[in-house]
Protein backbone atom coordinates (compact mmCIF):
# COMPACT_ATOMS: atom_id res chain seq x y z
CA UNK A 1 0.00 0.00 0.00
CA UNK A 2 3.01 2.56 0.85
CA UNK A 3 4.48 1.82 -2.74
CA UNK A 4 1.16 2.37 -4.32
CA UNK A 5 1.00 5.50 -2.40
CA UNK A 6 4.61 6.27 -3.17
CA UNK A 7 3.78 5.90 -7.13
CA UNK A 8 0.39 8.15 -6.66
CA UNK A 9 2.37 10.53 -5.22
CA UNK A 10 5.07 10.79 -7.94
CA UNK A 11 2.48 10.73 -10.79
CA UNK A 12 0.49 13.81 -9.44
CA UNK A 13 3.66 16.00 -8.27
CA UNK A 14 5.14 15.11 -11.96
CA UNK A 15 1.92 16.31 -13.50
CA UNK A 16 1.08 19.67 -11.30
CA UNK A 17 4.18 20.31 -9.24
CA UNK A 18 7.25 19.68 -11.02
CA UNK A 19 5.47 20.36 -14.84
CA UNK A 20 8.76 20.24 -16.98
CA UNK A 21 7.32 22.97 -18.99
CA UNK A 22 5.45 25.46 -16.05
CA UNK A 23 7.99 24.90 -12.90
CA UNK A 24 11.25 23.83 -14.56
CA UNK A 25 10.57 25.27 -18.24
CA UNK A 26 11.52 22.55 -19.94
CA UNK A 27 10.77 21.80 -23.65
CA UNK A 28 9.35 25.43 -24.18
CA UNK A 29 10.62 25.37 -27.66
CA UNK A 30 7.58 22.97 -28.82
CA UNK A 31 5.27 24.38 -26.15
CA UNK A 32 5.42 27.96 -28.03
CA UNK A 33 5.64 26.34 -31.64
CA UNK A 34 2.83 23.71 -31.45
CA UNK A 35 0.68 25.25 -29.49
CA UNK A 36 -1.42 27.01 -31.80
CA UNK A 37 -3.77 23.98 -32.74
CA UNK A 38 -5.40 21.83 -30.35
CA UNK A 39 -5.16 18.50 -32.50
CA UNK A 40 -1.14 19.21 -32.97
CA UNK A 41 -0.68 20.72 -29.66
CA UNK A 42 -2.32 17.05 -28.40
CA UNK A 43 -0.12 15.09 -31.27
CA UNK A 44 2.53 16.77 -29.68
CA UNK A 45 2.12 16.32 -26.18
CA UNK A 46 0.95 12.58 -27.07
CA UNK A 47 4.49 11.99 -28.79
CA UNK A 48 6.41 13.39 -26.34
CA UNK A 49 5.08 11.31 -23.72
CA UNK A 50 5.47 8.23 -25.54
CA UNK A 51 9.31 9.06 -26.19
CA UNK A 52 9.17 9.68 -22.76
CA UNK A 53 8.41 6.48 -21.58
CA UNK A 54 10.60 4.71 -24.14
CA UNK A 55 13.71 7.04 -23.01
CA UNK A 56 13.22 5.92 -19.49
CA UNK A 57 12.25 2.00 -20.20
CA UNK A 58 15.79 2.07 -22.64
CA UNK A 59 18.03 4.64 -20.49
CA UNK A 60 17.44 3.23 -16.57
CA UNK A 61 18.88 -0.18 -17.54
CA UNK A 62 21.51 1.10 -19.79
CA UNK A 63 22.57 3.25 -16.60
CA UNK A 64 22.48 1.07 -14.05
CA UNK A 65 23.46 -2.25 -16.07
CA UNK A 66 26.10 -0.82 -18.52
CA UNK A 67 27.36 2.77 -17.78
CA UNK A 68 27.31 2.37 -13.53
CA UNK A 69 29.19 -0.66 -13.47
CA UNK A 70 31.51 -0.25 -16.30
CA UNK A 71 32.70 2.95 -14.81
CA UNK A 72 31.15 4.69 -18.00
CA UNK A 73 28.59 7.32 -15.75
CA UNK A 74 30.39 10.03 -17.54
CA UNK A 75 28.61 8.83 -21.22
CA UNK A 76 25.68 9.40 -19.83
CA UNK A 77 24.34 12.16 -21.50
CA UNK A 78 25.71 11.06 -25.14
CA UNK A 79 24.32 7.95 -24.76
CA UNK A 80 20.99 9.00 -23.50
CA UNK A 81 20.80 11.58 -26.58
CA UNK A 82 21.40 8.72 -29.24
CA UNK A 83 18.91 6.65 -27.40
CA UNK A 84 16.30 9.23 -27.27
CA UNK A 85 17.25 10.29 -31.46
CA UNK A 86 16.93 6.59 -32.21
CA UNK A 87 13.18 6.81 -30.45
CA UNK A 88 12.22 9.75 -31.88
CA UNK A 89 12.73 8.36 -35.35
CA UNK A 90 11.02 5.27 -34.43
CA UNK A 91 8.20 6.82 -33.45
CA UNK A 92 8.37 9.54 -36.21
CA UNK A 93 8.02 6.26 -38.85
CA UNK A 94 4.95 4.70 -36.85
CA UNK A 95 3.28 7.93 -37.04
CA UNK A 96 3.56 8.25 -40.77
CA UNK A 97 2.84 5.03 -41.24
CA UNK A 98 -0.01 5.06 -39.07
CA UNK A 99 -1.41 9.10 -39.46
CA UNK A 100 -0.24 10.58 -42.04
CA UNK A 101 -2.55 13.54 -41.46
CA UNK A 102 -0.97 14.06 -37.92
CA UNK A 103 2.90 13.26 -39.14
CA UNK A 104 2.14 15.98 -41.78
CA UNK A 105 0.28 18.35 -39.11
CA UNK A 106 3.75 18.34 -36.49
CA UNK A 107 5.80 18.37 -39.60
CA UNK A 108 8.81 19.92 -38.87
CA UNK A 109 8.16 19.81 -35.05
CA UNK A 110 8.18 15.87 -34.75
CA UNK A 111 12.34 16.21 -35.08
CA UNK A 112 11.94 18.83 -32.42
CA UNK A 113 11.61 15.95 -29.85
CA UNK A 114 15.08 14.63 -30.75
CA UNK A 115 16.43 18.26 -29.14
CA UNK A 116 13.49 18.48 -26.26
CA UNK A 117 15.30 19.31 -23.55
CA UNK A 118 12.35 18.14 -20.90
CA UNK A 119 12.83 14.23 -22.78
CA UNK A 120 16.32 14.20 -21.87
CA UNK A 121 15.56 15.92 -18.48
CA UNK A 122 13.42 12.94 -17.04
CA UNK A 123 15.63 10.61 -18.39
CA UNK A 124 18.28 11.97 -16.23
CA UNK A 125 16.29 13.07 -13.10
CA UNK A 126 14.64 10.16 -12.44
CA UNK A 127 18.54 8.47 -12.42
CA UNK A 128 19.55 11.06 -10.36
CA UNK A 129 16.76 11.17 -7.80
CA UNK A 130 16.94 7.51 -7.06
CA UNK A 131 13.66 6.40 -8.40
CA UNK A 132 13.72 2.33 -9.15
CA UNK A 133 12.57 1.08 -12.35
CA UNK A 134 8.91 1.49 -11.76
CA UNK A 135 8.80 4.74 -10.09
CA UNK A 136 10.95 6.25 -12.96
CA UNK A 137 8.23 5.17 -15.60
CA UNK A 138 5.85 6.05 -13.15
CA UNK A 139 7.14 9.88 -13.28
CA UNK A 140 8.38 9.94 -16.73
CA UNK A 141 4.28 8.79 -17.44
CA UNK A 142 3.60 12.06 -15.19
CA UNK A 143 6.06 14.14 -16.89
CA UNK A 144 4.74 13.26 -20.29
CA UNK A 145 1.11 13.92 -18.86
CA UNK A 146 2.09 17.03 -17.27
CA UNK A 147 3.73 18.46 -20.96
CA UNK A 148 0.29 17.41 -22.66
CA UNK A 149 -1.58 19.27 -20.39
CA UNK A 150 0.31 22.32 -20.64
CA UNK A 151 0.65 22.03 -24.30
CA UNK A 152 -3.48 21.57 -24.47
CA UNK A 153 -3.93 24.06 -22.38
CA UNK A 154 -1.99 26.91 -24.29
CA UNK A 155 -3.32 25.74 -27.11
CA UNK A 156 -6.41 26.60 -25.94
CA UNK A 157 -5.61 30.43 -24.49
CA UNK A 158 -3.74 30.79 -27.79
CA UNK A 159 -7.08 30.83 -29.80
CA UNK A 160 -9.13 32.82 -27.38
CA UNK A 161 -5.76 35.08 -27.96
CA UNK A 162 -6.30 35.27 -31.55
CA UNK A 163 -10.03 35.67 -31.59
CA UNK A 164 -9.31 38.90 -28.97
CA UNK A 165 -8.42 42.61 -29.96
CA UNK A 166 -5.14 42.54 -28.28
CA UNK A 167 -2.95 45.98 -27.91
CA UNK A 168 -0.77 46.27 -30.56
CA UNK A 169 2.51 46.55 -28.69
CA UNK A 170 1.68 43.32 -27.11
CA UNK A 171 0.84 41.76 -30.05
CA UNK A 172 2.55 37.70 -31.81
CA UNK A 173 5.25 36.65 -29.05
CA UNK A 174 5.02 39.25 -25.95
CA UNK A 175 1.17 38.09 -25.51
CA UNK A 176 2.59 34.79 -25.91
CA UNK A 177 4.78 34.90 -23.18
CA UNK A 178 2.84 36.42 -21.14
CA UNK A 179 0.34 34.11 -21.28
CA UNK A 180 2.73 31.49 -20.59
CA UNK A 181 3.63 33.36 -17.30
CA UNK A 182 0.25 33.51 -16.13
CA UNK A 183 -0.37 29.47 -16.88
CA UNK A 184 3.05 29.35 -14.77
CA UNK A 185 1.82 30.76 -11.74
CA UNK A 186 -1.45 29.27 -11.80
CA UNK A 187 0.39 25.47 -11.50
CA UNK A 188 2.73 26.94 -8.57
CA UNK A 189 -0.80 26.82 -6.89
CA UNK A 190 -0.44 23.12 -6.66
CA UNK A 191 3.00 23.12 -4.48
CA UNK A 192 1.33 21.61 -1.39
CA UNK A 193 -1.44 20.36 -2.30
CA UNK A 194 -0.05 17.10 -3.52
CA UNK A 195 1.77 16.61 -0.08
CA UNK A 196 -1.05 17.24 1.86
CA UNK A 197 -3.45 15.03 0.23
CA UNK A 198 -1.03 11.85 0.93
CA UNK A 199 0.50 13.62 4.40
Amino acid sequence: METFKTLIVILLSSVFVNNYVLARFLGICPFLGVSKKIDQATGMGVSVTVVMLLATAVTWPIQHFLLDPFGLGYMQTLVFILVIASLVQMVEILLKRFSPALHKGLGVYLPLITTNCAVLGVSINNITDGYNFVESVVSSLGCGLGFLLAMVLFSGIRSRIDESKVPVPFRGLAVTLIAASFISLSFMGFAGIVDALFA
